[in-house]
């Protein structure tokens, strides 16, 4: 069904559960697993206070944490896993690197790190899935419950 699974994640609850997802879809299928983080390019600042430059190594070392829990998940399922770290606007990024590769299937949480973000520069998941050329799976929190129709 699926030959290869991109994981995007922001270190959130409902990401982390997109990696839970992708890995056991990889596992399942045996298919080939990537993994992107994207350093939002459009909330960077420079202000007098802080040096841009360590601001932009801070949001990097986050990013890359995130992916080692993606990579850490993969081991433990005895899944091989790449991944990246993008510069940029998220969804785009996330569209680019998907075709970039060939993916089959795109997993991303149904919310992101910061609803108040999300609501200032527009939804990330919701961006991917209206663009998409391919299949999206949103996936939410494991312990949010359905309440049907949303």
């Amino acid at each position: 069904m699926y030959d290869s699974i991109l994981v995007a994640t922001d270190g959130s609850e409902t990401a982390k559960t997109a990696v839970t997802h992708g890995v056991e879809l990889a596992r399942q299928f045996d298919a080939a697993l990537y993994g992107i983080t994207v350093v939002d390019d459009r909330t960077a600042y420079d202000t007098g206070i802080v040096d841009p430059d360590e601001v932009e190594q801070h949001r990097r070392k986050r990013a890359a944490d995130w992916l080692e829990d993606l990579e850490a998940a993969a081991a433990d399922a005895d899944v091989a896993v790449e991944t990246t770290i993008r510069t940029g606007v998220p969804h785009e990024e996330i569209l680019e690197y998907a075709a970039e590769m060939d993916i089959d299937v795109i997993v991303v949480g149904a919310r992101g790190r910061s609803s108040f973000k999300g609501a200032l520069l527009g939804s990330t998941v919701d961006r991917v899935v209206r663009v998409a050329d391919r299949t999206v799976l949103v996936v939410g929190n494991a312990s949010e419950s359905s309440s049907g129709a949303d």
